[in-house]
């Protein structure tokens, strides 16, 4: 009983006492020595282990927006009076559609072909041959055999004004063989579409010389 009552004297005369357990942790700690971090009880230690922290930075991807519809123009030009506009419109991977109006014309067929290059440095000369990825010989726009430029003809009337719509497999505005870029051409003649058993009829379709020419390049919706 005496034991009990001393063992309580003792604990209520001892001050009560706020003590701050941890001291403050480094500010950079991948770049100092495993610390001790002491509280204020004597004899008592506790010891964190480091750990190496990083940080990785992953970059967002880009938006790509794809439009399922596309559509390209071609301003055509020459040392003539002929002239005209040529618009061409894509659906997802579909047949394009070529609208072709031109003036200055003479009355009747005139050759009408995409040829290689959009190169006008030295006039429709310098624009090349007929577009021909697939090394096929001339032809009609609906034969299998035929180059991929070889759109036959259009009709100029008795006003010299020419319009055709054209809908073709064949031309695209994407892809490998995309037309961007290259050049339509009007000829000075018709195109025999490759059955004329001339020299020239199944490379050019002998549709005479170049008489305007322009480059295809996209445009908006």
């Amino acid at each position: 009983m005496q034991a009990a009552m001393a063992a309580l004297t003792i604990l209520s005369s001892t001050p009560t006492i706020h003590y701050s357990l941890f001291s403050p942790l480094p500010n950079n700690p991948s770049s100092q020595p495993p610390q001790h971090l002491h509280s204020a009880f004597h004899g008592v230690s506790i010891k964190l282990p480091r750990q190496n922290l990083s940080v990785v930075a992953v970059a967002p991807k880009p938006l790509t927006v794809v439009a399922a519809t596309k559509k390209a123009v071609a301003v055509l030009k020459g040392n003539s009076n002929v002239q005209g506009v040529v618009t061409l419109t894509q659906d997802d991977d579909g047949p394009t559609t070529v609208n072709a109006r031109v003036t200055g014309l003479t009355p009747g067929p005139h050759g009408f072909h995409l040829h290689e290059y959009g190169d006008t440095t030295n006039g429709c000369i310098s624009t090349g041959a007929h577009f021909n990825p697939n090394k096929m010989t001339h032809g009609a726009p609906e034969d299998e055999v035929r180059h991929v430029g070889d759109l036959g003809n259009i009709i100029a009337d008795a006003d010299g004004v020419a319009e055709a719509t054209i809908v073709d497999g064949q031309i695209t505005l994407s892809g490998p063989n995309a037309v961007i870029g290259r050049a339509f051409v009007v000829h000075e003649l018709k195109d025999d579409l490759g059955k004329g058993g001339h020299e020239l009829s199944l490379t050019t379709g002998n549709a005479g010389g170049r008489l305007a020419c322009g480059v295809v390049g996209l445009t908006p919706i």
